[in-house]
């Protein structure tokens, strides 16, 4: 099992998502990525901002850990706030998958992405209960 980091960014009623394949039925996602050897959580997911997104961020509270079973991960998801970069600056080849486009995306529109209703209510609630092992990426509503 390894170790993913995520990192959710809204702004003004919008979340920043990536256009990509992913192991689901959707192409959207949030960015982030593997913890490499040697890296802690927060090292992680401000690397993986940068050369997903072109963001550098500043790493926010815990929201969320839950489990991919079927694909032997462990999600770890935290609130990141935007400090610089441009959006859109993909740092070519860091990432297995090409990324399409990067775009801050209206929460409403979510579900129209494959995401679920109950994903969209965590976004707008501000994650009650942050900081919580929720279970399978299913509870979460991913």
């Amino acid at each position: 099992m390894h170790t993913r980091v995520t990192g959710i960014v809204i702004e003004g009623g919008q979340i920043l998502m990536l256009d990509q394949d992913t192991d689901e039925s959707r192409s959207w996602s949030l960015p982030g990525g593997k913890v490499e050897d040697g890296e802690s959580l927060d090292e992680a997911l401000v690397r993986e901002m940068r050369e997903e997104t072109g963001l550098d961020v500043e790493v926010g509270r815990l929201l969320y850990v839950c489990d991919h079973m079927k694909a032997h991960v462990v999600h770890i998801t935290f609130e990141a706030r935007r400090i610089g970069g441009q959006i859109g600056a993909v740092t070519e080849g860091a990432d297995t998958r090409p990324i399409r486009k990067v775009a801050f995306v209206a929460l409403g529109d979510l579900p129209s992405l494959g995401f679920s209703e109950r994903f969209v209510k965590l976004c707008r609630d501000s994650f009650p209960g942050a900081g919580s092992y929720l279970g399978p990426k299913s509870a979460i509503g991913l």
